[in-house]
């Protein structure tokens, strides 16, 4: 793709979102399918001083392993990837698959296996991320099957992403220093409350986030942005909850999702479509029968479902809760092999009490 919007979109990944400089110990990831993207931050970097690493995955091979590798070479964890885990300043991964279907008909167990495997070093990566030893950034290169996903053709997606990136943008970089600003206002007020009450439809759920900081998302980990989320009390979550999107996890998607919840804990899990695939990543250990992510939604510019997570959680409007694991800078303690976001829309009869003041009323904050 021969399109300058990919630069810009270097720049910011390389300038705002990972701001390399000389000497880090800089990892690329991805496929050959975002080659533009991966060319353009790698010369960036390289320019910046950074020891840059590539990464580039083959469509498919993720399916020849769960198809064909042992219980042992299911568990079995790279020390080159602990090594790198352990002495990377900086990671860019950019998703860019070719078919978001692969992995439709792997076997769940065999899923949750490598996830539990792969728990201490995502640990590693959290905890590390935390101390600002890691700076580490996820983003979408536009594919037909992202497009496909979206129901709309590759130059409505590229479109779609760029814009919601500000990539077109004259002063792109101002922009996203500027959402720092704008939602500092939101994450003071949240940093003040501490029981919030969810009500929607087919919704009715209680938690806490005492003593948990909130964060202003705005563009460094995720990218595009908007978002201000923490680590609910990993006990405190009562009630039920509807999701409003069909949700996905390694491939696999499940419709209409229902959770219901009490002292923390999921002790009910339907869904119309995916439900045994839905419980199995449940049960994958404790950490995963609890919320380890509450967050709200604040990106005006990506206003519909593409089912694609890195957008449709940041949908101004919404809300997120993510079972199993938690982000220790919130002082998350959960701990998980997994980490799923679950979207909640609030733009239609929605509200959210903070200790019993209305904060948030169908899609938006009252201040």
């Amino acid at each position: 793709m021969n399109d300058p919007r990919i630069n810009t979109l270097a720049t910011i990944l390389v300038q705002h979102s990972l701001q390399l400089k000389k000497g880090d110990l800089f990892i690329i990831r991805s496929a050959p399918t975002a080659a533009p993207l991966v060319t353009a931050v790698y010369l960036q970097a390289i320019k910046a001083g950074a020891h840059t690493h590539v990464h580039l995955g083959l469509e498919g091979l993720p399916e020849l392993f769960y198809k064909h590798a042992s219980p042992h070479q299911l568990r079995y964890v790279s020390p080159l990837s602990l090594y790198e885990i352990k002495n990377a300043t900086a990671q860019l991964s950019i998703i860019s698959e070719d078919n978001t279907k692969a992995l439709t008909h792997v076997d769940p167990k065999k899923i949750a296996t490598v996830s539990l495997a792969h728990q201490h070093l995502n640990r590693i990566f959290l905890e590390r991320a935390a101390k600002h030893q890691l700076r580490w950034c996820l983003t979408q290169y536009p594919t037909n099957a992202a497009a496909q996903d979206a129901d709309m053709s590759l130059g409505e997606y590229e479109d779609f992403l760029f814009t919601a990136a500000h990539a077109t943008a004259t002063q792109p970089l101002r922009y996203w220093k500027a959402m720092y600003t704008r939602q500092e206002k939101i994450r003071r007020l949240l940093d003040t409350k501490k029981t919030f009450h969810i009500i929607g439809t087919d919704t009715d759920l209680t938690l806490s986030t005492k003593g948990r900081k909130w964060i202003n998302c705005y563009g460094r980990e995720n990218f595009p942005d908007g978002e201000v989320f923490t680590g609910p009390v990993e006990t405190s979550a009562d009630g039920h909850i509807r999701y409003s999107f069909p949700i996905s996890h390694g491939g696999r998607e499940v419709h209409d999702v229902t959770l219901t919840f009490q002292k923390g804990k999921v002790v009910k899990a339907q869904a119309s479509q995916g439900e045994d695939f839905l419980k199995t990543m449940i049960k994958m250990d404790a950490g995963a029968q609890r919320l380890g992510e509450f967050a709200f939604g604040t990106n005006g510019g990506i206003t519909h479902y593409t089912k694609n997570t890195l957008f449709d959680e940041k949908i101004g409007g919404t809300i997120h809760l993510a079972l199993g694991s938690g982000y220790p800078e919130t002082g998350s303690i959960n701990k998980s092999g997994l980490h799923w976001d679950m979207v909640c829309d609030l733009r239609k009869n929605g509200s959210i009490e903070a200790d019993g003041a209305l904060i948030f009323k169908n899609g938006r904050f009252l201040f």
